[in-house]
């Protein structure tokens, strides 16, 4: 199997790692700028709890020369994707999937244009019938470009058809994951497996924003760690009522993860300077809880500090 991972970052890097490791896909990496340059000197290097692994990758930047491929891995932020998509054409066959990696709602969540997609590039490009869900689970920092240091003890990718059911294209690129040393699972239902996630991204993500600090740090105050448990019922209840609802002991899963010493993506773009996810992540499941008539007054008021502080000059 020809597979391409389009983005090198944290996630990215970690999941073509994987997928190289398990010798069933010939793994090559769209990506640019000094992290091309660190792939094609040295390769993807993850240093992870179950070891440190290093690998000889293709890296391209431009996917006119890799060329049609079996499956293509997106994962990057959700706010690339309309100026990428388009030009991911040359890595895409008649039957290629797309798994696409990103966090929070998706831009194919909804039938028609959103705020996700506004002028409708990423539909036209990438066809819901060709794309893959994806949710990852893995506490990840890039430490200098090409090297992707891991903190959670266990890291799995859980994949879906967007309309539901499993099909054997999910089930095939789970088992290449698998064979890698990481998690990889075909799901049923992916868009409550997002739901999952966002809970995860919402509790910690406006709050770790707002502190400047990592998990365990900002909720070692027993304040914040009960506002973020606040934060997950109160994303619960939308799920709920979107017919999505969360298992039984997701809150408690959720909570346990605040003990790692680790930034959320978002702030890590934050002190890094780089756009944030702040429409895929904190203002599309807030309008989806106004459109389905649930109130999420903690989640909208962390929402609207984290959104000012971001906004601060410099």
């Amino acid at each position: 199997m020809r597979l391409c991972v389009v983005g090198a970052g944290a996630i990215g890097g970690h999941l073509a790692l994987r997928f190289a490791r398990g010798g069933m896909a010939e793994v090559s990496v769209l990506a640019r700028g000094a992290t091309l340059a660190a792939l094609r000197a040295r390769g993807i290097a993850v240093e992870a709890p179950d070891g440190r692994f290093a690998m000889p990758l293709r890296a391209e930047e431009d996917p006119a020369a890799l060329g049609p491929q079996d499956a293509v891995v997106v994962a990057v932020k959700a706010h690339s994707l309309p100026a990428l998509a388009p030009a991911l054409a040359p890595l895409l066959g008649p039957e290629t999937p797309v798994l696409v990696v990103v966090n929070g709602i998706p831009w194919w969540w909804e039938e028609g244009p959103s705020a996700l997609d506004p002028q409708g590039a990423i539909a036209a490009a990438l066809p819901r019938a060709r794309v893959l869900g994806g949710v990852v689970w893995s506490a990840c920092t890039v430490t200098e470009p090409g090297v992707v240091t891991v903190r959670s003890t266990t890291s799995r990718l859980l994949i879906g058809e967007p309309a539901g059911g499993i099909s054997p294209r999910a089930a095939r690129l789970a088992a290449a994951l698998e064979a890698g040393g990481m998690g990889g699972e075909a799901v049923a239902d992916i868009r409550t497996e997002i739901w999952v996630k966002l809970l995860n991204n919402l509790s910690n993500g406006p709050i770790c924003l707002l502190t400047r600090r990592d998990m365990r740090a900002s909720f070692a105050d027993p304040v914040l760690l009960e506002a973020a448990r606040q934060v997950v019922r109160e994303g619960m209840a939308i799920a709920a009522a979107l017919g999505h609802p969360v298992p039984e002991g997701a809150e408690a899963r959720i909570l346990r993860s605040v003990a790692i010493p680790h930034k959320p993506s978002i702030l890590q773009d934050l002190e890094a300077g780089r756009p944030l996810e702040f429409e895929a992540l904190f203002e599309a499941p807030l309008r989806l809880a106004r459109g389905a008539g649930v109130d999420a007054p903690l989640l909208a008021l962390l929402v609207a500090l984290a959104r000012q502080a971001a906004n601060q000059p410099g």
